[in-house]
């Protein structure tokens, strides 16, 4: 249990104030950077943010009874408690949240996964292995935090510094050995990561997002990097990087010969190989083996499509770097479903059409999920898709703008029929997000003139039209939003989930056809 002057010390703090030999014990938000959640004989750290200043939260802070308060700015004249400034106020968070709380990542086996796709469903297939290696697992991610079997929802694919560490000890106090974390760029810009010791980073993929916060796709894969680098902390201690992205390269060679790779297509050292002609990608799932370092596996998966084969690659480079065997890597693969809102079927033996939802909310995971889509439909003697794709999607509000008219150009050039609607739209209005999208719709239309597309606003009204109006051997594809049970509007937060939108609007079909 740390003093406020080990504190003061580890983050290199000049500190004053006459009780910096008291004691922090390690308990719940006892270090944060909310004022509303401050804790007697906690720490408060002021971060200075895009939207406001913690600072001007020292005082409602202090009154719930903080002992202690970080900041970059000095000592205000009044202030009661222990003051300790510091240069960079989000970094300090991460150390001190890691002192408080006992380092609790250098007593676990923490895997870290970044990359631009991919990242929910590796981490829930590395939950299952953990499990079937019979480990208590705890994992951290987009969908949901959870610890064992009990369920937290997530707010932020990556919470801030002090979650994580909070979330860890609680992990490792209940008996988790393991665990695994998606890892945002915004997390590795913004220090929240920093100061957690991970075993093994893996790396999905780069592709276009995020460029609102990062500006470029170099700044963007830079963030990326900082969980290799070392440059949060130490270096891991393994890393399983993806070769058929061109970046993977120049990952793999920061690793000094510590990463195991993988690939569906470039030589690397976990691949697909044909054994028994056992290789099928089809709506059914996954077949197939997969050679490795340390031994083969034999994949059957109810996953589909080709980037859930490269995410279970990266799983079980992950499982074997973290110590587990090829036959527990396999097991533990094979029965994960994987992640909520991840190509979910929502249709059954009733229906005679296929409704798929999906989280892919940039133009390389629409692109992705449209291959599947197509690839899984086959084709008819003349080499045309047996039935049509019918594409409902969006764009977030508030987001990259750039993206929007290439998620409307991808959309376009694959499917049948896209009508394009509202995803988040957050405070900014739905016509504009939709005329962005409209851009890249055009350029398609202008030389494709078969080619479909609509614009509505109202997702519930857009999901019923792409329903009921789709043809026997349709597939509907509702993207962006996926696991989500919400729509952001400028008027706030409402119920919504596509899953369940899209189960009624197939109930009304299904209430049309019975009448015909």
């Amino acid at each position: 249990m740390p003093t406020l002057r080990d504190i003061a010390d580890y983050i290199g703090a000049e500190a004053s104030g006459a009780r910096l030999d008291d004691l922090v014990e390690a308990t719940g938000s006892i270090v944060t950077h909310d004022s509303r959640r401050a804790m007697p004989g906690g720490v408060f750290v002021a971060i200075t943010g895009a939207q406001t200043d913690g600072n001007f939260f020292v005082g409602e802070a202090t009154k719930r009874g903080a002992k202690a308060v970080v900041s970059e700015k000095p000592r205000p004249a009044d202030h009661p408690g222990v003051w300790m400034r510091v240069a960079d106020a989000r970094a300090a968070l991460a150390k001190v949240a890691a002192l408080v709380h006992g380092h609790p990542s250098r007593r676990l086996k923490l895997a870290g996964v970044t990359g631009t796709n991919g990242k929910t469903t590796v981490a829930h297939l590395v939950e299952a292995i953990i499990r079937a290696a019979g480990r208590k697992p705890a994992m951290m991610g987009t969908i949901a935090y959870r610890i064992g079997d009990q369920n937290v929802d997530a707010a932020f694919t990556t919470p801030e510094s002090s979650e994580v560490q909070d979330f860890l000890r609680r992990a490792l106090e209940s008996g988790v050995t393991h665990a695994v974390m998606e890892v945002s760029s915004h997390a590795l810009e913004l220090h929240r990561a920093d100061e957690l010791a991970f075993e093994v980073a893996a790396f999905t993929n780069l592709t276009q997002d995020h460029l609102d916060l990062h500006g470029t796709m170099d700044a963007y894969f830079a963030a990326k990097r900082k969980l290799f680098d070392g440059s949060i902390g130490k270096k891991p201690e393994h890393a399983v990087i993806n070769l058929d992205d061109p970046r993977g390269a120049e990952l793999k060679a920061l690793c000094n010969g510590t990463a195991l790779t993988f690939a569906l297509d470039a030589r690397a050292d976990i691949r697909i190989v044909e054994k028994n002609g056992a290789r099928k990608f089809g709506l059914d799932g996954l077949r197939f083996n997969v050679h490795t370092p340390t031994g083969d596996l034999e994949i059957n998966s109810p996953l589909v499509g080709r980037p859930f084969a490269s995410n279970i690659l990266c799983a079980a480079g992950i499982g074997l770097a973290l110590g587990f065997d090829p036959e527990t890597v396999a097991r533990g693969v094979n029965s994960s479903r994987g992640a909520a809102g991840r190509f979910e079927r929502i249709t059954n033996g009733e229906d005679d059409i296929t409704v798929v939802v999906d989280y892919a909310h940039t133009p390389d995971a629409l692109a992705n999920v449209m291959r599947i889509v197509r690839d899984a439909q086959g084709h008819d003697q003349f080499g045309n898709p047996k039935g049509r794709l019918i594409t409902l999607m969006g764009c977030g509000g508030d987001r990259d703008r750039s993206k929007r008219p290439l998620m409307g150009e991808e959309a376009a050039s694959r499917s049948d029929w896209v009508i394009a609607t509202s995803d988040n739209p957050r405070g900014e209005d739905p016509i504009r997000i939709l005329n962005d999208i409209r851009v890249g719709l055009d350029r398609v239309a202008l030389h494709h003139a078969g080619r479909r597309y609509e614009m509505i606003v109202d997702r519930r009204e857009a999901i019923f039209r792409a329903i009921v109006n789709a043809k026997p051997g349709d597939v509907v594809l509702v993207v962006g939003k996926g696991h989500e049970t919400y729509q952001i509007l400028a008027s706030g937060k409402i119920d919504f989930d596509d899953r369940e939108v899209a189960r009624e609007a197939l109930a009304e079909r299904r209430t049309f056809k019975s009448q015909i």
